[in-house]
């Protein structure tokens, strides 16, 4: 890192890299049937939570409503958000079926937990319009 630079956790580094990825993930429940609890929600945190370390991710807050969860995922840039995603809610909804199915058989649409849709949005660092104004005032070598 440069000396110029002072230390930030968030900004991590790998071999080639440094970076500072966050994402917030929004899943919904089928058809937004209020199937989650609070312990179905606690269970679902860590299950989450153990799937974005197989990743070299981190789960930095957990949190959601009877149908919907909010995540908010440090990653690395090596990592395809959709394959974190996929087994996110592939991985939760198996454990979430197999321990919790006398309650949530009542809510499942197909066996399916999650709705195939999620919403993803990047965030962390400066605001678009500083990052935009930073990048335009570069001082461009002349010809």
């Amino acid at each position: 890192m440069s000396p110029r630079w002072t230390p930030d956790p968030d900004v991590r580094r790998g071999r080639s890299v440094v970076y500072n990825l966050h994402v917030h993930l929004i899943f919904t429940t089928k058809y937004r049937h209020g199937a989650l609890t609070d312990p179905i929600l606690t269970r679902c945190q860590q299950v989450m939570s153990k799937v974005c370390e197989d990743f070299g991710a981190q789960l930095r807050e957990f949190n959601g409503e009877d149908d919907h969860v909010h995540l908010l995922v440090h990653y690395p840039p090596a990592v395809a958000l959709s394959k974190l995603v996929n087994s996110l809610k592939g991985v939760s909804a198996r454990y979430l079926r197999q321990e919790f199915s006398s309650h949530l058989n009542r809510y499942l649409s197909g066996g399916h937990l999650w709705s195939p849709s999620y919403y993803a949005g990047s965030c962390g660092g400066p605001p678009l319009d500083v990052v935009k104004e930073y990048i335009e005032n570069q001082k461009r070598p002349g010809p």
